[in-house]
């Protein structure tokens, strides 16, 4: 019979490739053919982490508002940067400004009070190290009103995923053969590999737990972050 697979490329396999590449190619099997799901993670030690912080402001005018605000963020960015972190690493991901109301209990209406607005930006910290002391040095005084995060993960993670893409490949031919000569054969040939990658974090820790920690010393447990490869895979059984 003819088998339609995906073969991915075995210089991607071996990790010499950033990409893999893959054909659509028209396979025979001879014979009945085995196919399997193969998940494997690989945990490491995460070496950088992102969070976003910002500033957020409140006037009776949205002109006063959003210069309020400016001002503030401003000091905010070059905080950040004064604590060692570089310009590319800083990137501002919104600015929002939005009428404010407050809830009239005895009117049983909300009443407009001003214009609030919000300025927010994504931080890239790639030493894990400083990352508390720079989380508390951000709320100090005339500092961000909220933070978010932070989320872990590897900046060069390829030979995780190698090892990851290894151990699935073995894993997956060992259950394959285990199935081959239950059924009476002598072994397996593969006829097509397709991959998946996915990353596995801790949850950001919330915003009010962090705020609530900015007269301490701000603790920082990043743990462990999985790299998982999931190779779905077709063999053929042979004699």
């Amino acid at each position: 019979m003819k088998y339609l697979g995906m073969i991915i490329l075995a210089a991607a396999i071996l990790g010499s490739s950033p990409m893999a590449q893959a054909a659509n190619v028209q396979i025979t099997a001879q014979n009945p053919v085995i196919e399997l799901s193969i998940s494997e993670q690989v945990d490491n030690r995460p070496d950088n982490a992102t969070f976003s912080t910002g500033v957020e402001t409140k006037a009776p005018t949205a002109t006063k508002a959003l210069r309020d605000n400016s001002r503030q963020a401003k000091q905010v960015i070059d905080k950040l940067k004064s604590l060692g972190i570089a310009e590319d690493d800083i990137q501002t991901t919104g600015i929002n400004l939005n009428a404010d109301y407050q809830y009239d209990r005895a009117s049983e209406t909300n009443r407009f009070v001003g214009y609030r607005v919000s300025n927010q930006v994504q931080v890239k910290i790639r030493n894990i190290d400083k990352l508390g002391m720079i989380l508390d040095a951000l709320v100090s005084s005339d500092g961000a009103t909220n933070l978010s995060g932070p989320y872990f993960s590897i900046d060069d993670d390829s030979a995780i995923k190698q090892l990851a893409r290894q151990r699935g490949l073995a894993n997956g031919k060992k259950q394959a053969e285990s199935y081959a000569k239950a059924l009476g054969y002598t072994g397996v040939r593969v006829l097509s590999i397709a991959e998946g990658i996915s990353n596995n974090a801790p949850g950001p820790m919330p915003a009010s737990r962090m705020m609530a920690m900015q007269d301490e010393s701000v603790p920082i447990a990043p743990g462990q972050v999985g790299t998982t490869i999931t190779l779905n895979i077709s063999y053929e059984m042979t004699r």
